[in-house]
């Protein structure tokens, strides 16, 4: 097959505008295309507005049809290598354990079934059935579920997001992820689209039929049953404390892959204790903003704006200051909303969602400013110290019952409380208080985000427009800090396995599921050699 690439079709194109461009690419007419198949699509709006397509034909004298055709955008297509999964093994004594449903332990426990492991899931909170029930209940009422909540449960904190399947970098797992979530349910869109998304909607029936993979594999998935305590051993990993419905149980176990999440503060509180080598890291804190999407798709699509063949649109902005801080948007959710999406009583956490369609009235993402170990202490829990502070203070300056600080641009420029909303409505649920967001924010991160709006609106028009609305307080971007792992993927403790985004190696649903999988491959490399530690 022949591939050709950087083809581009203005909005509202169909296949045949497609075929009839790759057939004068290739100097044939379009009947001789006997088959064409979109392999990448994207939208480009930096000059005109085009969507970008990468294309794979199937011509008769295919050879010939190169040697005529000399075009730096064809040539052959070269076969893609491909993830394979592991061998099978068989099965130890006691079961290998993974904790966290999210993407990191779903798919580390996909890896283990298929390689005959029958691995022994754990998961805090509910399947998502009902996880969404009490999602939604919080939302509606104010009645927070500490274990079953935007941050815990089937499918982890990305279940309740945009469900973004992009990342920064390349990994033969990542065609396979995307391949499974397509299988179980997914659009088959995420397998070409550049920015791939599912969508909280399509995640709710993908990970129902995840679920039921993995048991028909042999695994044992187990909710509302969550990691209390290690036991070791000589340095080595022997069994696991649990409580669950039936109580607490001790359950005997030599290899643990442990994908926390990066709001699983009391598990990390918990390896702590034991020695668990860990370390603070750099992550982000700041607020969600919101614009109409309306406005956003004007200023990059221009006369294109509202157009049937284009998808909402999106940013990804950043600049550095004058003094070195970073900001930048991060988990750009369009024609979605803010959520609630705290796990601890009396604290307030924002997040965005968006479903498939992304055809809500507003465009929201995080602004955040990058902090370090310096600005909150190097100890290793400094960190969540930290987080807990800024969520507290939203949560008081909110008024209770989970009510979000909110406040608009202009106002926050200018230091002066809200009193309501201009053109752009909060989606936040259950509700905004009106106030100056300054009253809960560190002032090193107010006065960054202050400098930093007007400088990310000459890069968007708009995005420092004087009704967006702000809404405190962002603080769950990635973990606050990194559960240590050596080559081998181990802990120092050996059995222990930390992986994912809640561990601090991943930032994302792709490179969780990714992550996950690598650990599982470590696990079933030290199982076929004869760890002496295993």
């Amino acid at each position: 097959m022949i591939k050709l690439e950087g083809l581009r079709l203005p909005p509202g194109s169909g296949e045949a505008d497609l075929c009839a461009q790759a057939a004068r690419l290739l100097r044939l007419a379009p009947s001789d295309i006997r088959d064409l198949q979109i392999l990448r699509r994207s939208i480009d709006a930096r000059e005109g507005v085009a969507v970008i397509y990468t294309v794979c034909a199937t011509v008769d004298s295919e050879s010939a049809v190169l040697r005529r055709c000399r075009n730096r955008k064809v040539g052959r297509l070269e076969p893609s290598p491909a993830y394979r999964l592991p061998e099978p093994l068989p099965p130890p004594e006691a079961a290998p354990v993974v904790v966290g449903a999210g993407p990191a332990g779903l798919f580390a426990a996909l890896v283990l079934a298929e390689a005959g492991q029958r691995p022994i899931l754990l998961e805090r909170g509910r399947p998502v059935e009902a996880r969404k029930a009490d999602v939604e209940r919080f939302w509606s009422t104010g009645q927070l579920d500490p274990a079953s909540n935007v941050q815990f449960g089937e499918g982890g904190a990305g279940a309740f997001s945009d469900g973004k399947l992009s990342t920064g970098t390349k990994d033969l797992r990542h065609r396979f992820i995307l391949e499974q979530l397509v299988s179980c349910g997914a659009p088959p869109d995420i397998l070409v689209d550049a920015k791939p998304h599912v969508g909280t909607d399509y995640l709710y029936t993908v990970l129902q039929n995840l679920r039921q993979k993995l048991t028909a594999l042999g695994a044992d998935i187990r909710f509302e049953t969550q990691l209390e305590d290690l036991r070791t051993e000589h340095g080595v990993l022997t069994g696991v404390e649990l409580s669950g419905p039936e109580g607490r149980e001790t359950l005997p176990c030599r290899s643990l892959i442990l994908a926390p999440g990066h709001s699983a503060r009391d598990t990390f509180e918990t390896l702590y204790k034991r020695g668990v080598p860990m370390e603070a890291k750099p992550f982000a804190v700041g607020l969600r903003i919101e614009h109409r999407q309306a406005d956003c798709d004007a200023a990059q699509y221009r006369q294109y704006a509202g157009h049937p063949g284009l998808s909402a649109s999106t940013y990804k902005l950043s600049c550095h200051l004058p003094n070195g801080r970073g900001v930048f948007s991060f988990c750009v959710c369009p024609g979605g909303e803010v959520v609630a999406a705290a796990s601890e009583p009396e604290r307030i956490v924002t997040n965005g969602m968006s479903e498939f369609a992304r055809d809500k009235e507003n465009i929201n993402g995080a602004i955040l400013v990058n902090v370090t170990p310096e600005d909150f202490g190097k100890d290793a829990l400094a960190g969540v110290a930290f987080q807990r502070q800024l969520e507290a203070a939203a949560y008081t300056l909110g008024g209770g019952g989970y009510r979000a600080p909110a406040q608009r641009v202009e106002d926050f420029l200018a230091r002066r409380p809200s009193k309501g909303p201009g053109r752009v409505r909060p989606s936040y649920r259950p509700g905004v208080t009106w106030t100056d967001l300054h009253k809960c924010l560190p002032p090193f991160v107010a006065a960054a985000l202050e400098e930093a709006l007007p400088i990310l609106g000459r890069k968007l028009r708009g995005y420092d427009a004087p009704d967006a609305v702000l809404t405190a307080v962002e603080s769950r971007s990635s973990s606050p800090l990194r559960i240590l792992r050596g080559p081998d993927g181990q802990s120092a403790l050996g059995g222990l396995y930390p992986c994912g985004e809640g561990a601090g190696y991943a930032g994302g649903i792709l490179s969780a599921a990714a992550d996950g999988m690598k650990s599982a491959e470590a696990l079933l490399e030290h199982l076929r050699q004869g760890d002496h530690r295993l």
